[in-house]
């Protein structure tokens, strides 16, 4: 890609598949750089939901990429382009790298409406038709330094056909060389990153074909999409993953879209993912629960930085575990996992523990699960600010937790840690 900067250097290759390294000149100016395995910032419009930015920035080691999606900006392209600075300016987002996805992760999208020519994204006031001119004067307008190119990401339902899952694959390559086409002659859009989408269902033979084809395009690095969570059981999801990613360069970035729960994150680590997007915590949030999983891997926790982290009772958990189903339903990435607690339970009004023994976050260092119950249930504002600060912090911690479990060959105990906190 002409001008795209950034580069991946791999420190080490577990087990044949989970990568450690560093994604190193990111950005238009090339001053950022981002550890993989890693995660997103989730942003609705730029802004981490229920935080300002001085709130957000009393968490430490935040990641340098922010993730901002068409669905919510596409009904806003008239106010942008009359600003003409570009949305991270618009936004007073200055010291990241802004990454534009097609799609909310955390946000249901409704299926159907797709064509050879334009995919379609849902803002507050419904149904926007793209086409590959009106998707790429969107992305001249943010100025995002990646961008994920139009893709047909509708292949996850049962009744989905061999036939559909193929013509999936062939309008996502299509729309990709389009915007391949746009972009390189786009003086606005030099020096950033387009990253192609792979697709193909659950269909071995169309996963490596969209893998393969794609890595033959000039794209920076790579989405794999159709693997959300509730679209098909881990397994299966892993086989896949690792099918497709011996097919991708060794030194381009994969990132992999739904998928946010800590095993699953976990399994796709192994199978080669690099980066995940960051909605898990804003889910919980609105949830009015409080993640509250164990993943520490040192033997002396306060050499990592880390204290010991204790969760609640088993019996504290609202456990409603997603099961392995190809049916999509919103249901299935929205009720309460078993790696969080449900602090609107009627238990927490006299719990006066912070709600993770450990955690330094502002809200465990300050307050405990009783005062955040008495803010839930009164409908207090306040409630969402304090998990939000609770649930960024511990998810990007799991992150922290899993390089340095891929550094020193402890991927099998985190893997223990994690799950054995997540009891049903």
């Amino acid at each position: 890609m002409a001008g795209c900067r950034m580069k991946l250097e791999l420190s080490q290759v577990v087990q044949g598949r989970g990568r450690l390294g560093l994604l190193q000149e990111i950005g238009r100016m090339g001053q950022h750089s981002l550890d993989i395995p890693g995660c997103l910032l989730y942003t609705h419009l730029g802004s981490v939901p229920h935080l300002t930015q001085d709130a957000l920035h009393t968490l430490l080691s935040l990641p340098a990429v922010t993730q901002v999606t068409l669905s919510n900006m596409a009904e806003h392209q008239e106010v942008l382009e009359e600003f003409k600075g570009g949305f991270k300016k618009f936004a007073g987002l200055h010291d990241t790298v802004l990454y534009c996805s097609l799609h909310d992760p955390a946000a249901p999208c409704p299926t159907g409406h797709t064509t050879n020519k334009t995919v379609s994204v849902w803002g507050s006031g419904g149904r926007i038709e793209l086409k590959v001119d009106k998707f790429m004067a969107l992305q001249k307008t943010v100025q995002p330094d990646w961008y994920q190119s139009m893709a047909d990401g509708e292949t996850w339902q049962t009744s989905t056909t061999r036939k559909r899952v193929r013509k999936s694959v062939d309008r996502t390559l299509a729309h990709l060389d389009e915007c391949l086409m746009v972009h390189q002659k786009s003086q606005e859009l030099d020096g950033v990153g387009v990253f192609g989408v792979v697709e193909g269902g659950d269909i071995l033979e169309e996963r490596v074909r969209s893998a393969r084809e794609t890595a033959k395009r000039p794209v920076a690095g790579f989405c794999l999409d159709g693997f959300q969570t509730g679209a098909m059981d881990q397994a299966l999801r892993s086989q896949l993953i690792t099918a497709v990613t011996k097919e991708l360069p060794e030194d381009k970035p994969r990132l992999l879209q739904g998928v946010g729960r800590p095993d699953e994150v976990l399994a796709c680590v192994e199978a080669g993912v690099d980066l995940f997007e960051g909605f898990l915590p804003f889910q919980t949030t609105e949830r009015g629960c409080a993640l509250c999983f164990s993943f520490d891997v040192t033997l002396d926790p306060e050499s990592a930085g880390t204290a010991t982290l204790t969760v609640p009772d088993e019996e504290q958990h609202t456990p409603r575990e997603t099961q392995p189903n190809r049916d999509l339903n919103w249901d299935n990435q929205t009720h309460t996992t078993r790696f969080e607690m449900n602090l609107k339970h009627k238990r927490f009004q006299d719990d006066f523990r912070p709600l993770v023994e450990g955690c330094g976050c502002y809200c465990c260092r300050n307050h405990q699960r009783a005062y955040v119950h008495h803010l839930l249930v009164t409908n207090e504002l306040l409630a969402g600010v304090l998990l939000m600060i609770h649930n960024t912090s511990h998810y990007h911690s799991f992150f922290r937790a899993i390089r340095e479990a891929l550094a020193n060959n402890k991927m099998d105990l985190l893997r223990r840690r994690v799950l054995e906190n997540g009891k049903e």
